[in-house]
């Protein structure tokens, strides 16, 4: 990274609002940005929900612990 560099260790949320807006969020921005994302939490997070992915879950029948 470089002499003096700077590394911020974030969550994946403040790393997409960063991304977004191109710098740290202030504490209000980041509230904002977390409204929407909270909003649309059910939508943005299904992912996280493997068994309802078709997909995986015929990938799993297979598979034995």
């Amino acid at each position: 990274m470089g002499k003096n560099a700077n590394v911020f260790l974030a969550s994946a949320e403040l790393a997409a609002i960063a991304s977004k807006l191109g710098h740290i969020p202030t504490l209000a921005e980041y509230h904002q940005a977390m409204g929407v994302v909270n909003a649309d939490g059910a939508a943005i997070y299904k992912y996280l929900n493997f068994n309802q992915i078709e997909e995986y879950v015929e990938n799993a029948k297979g598979v034995t612990a």
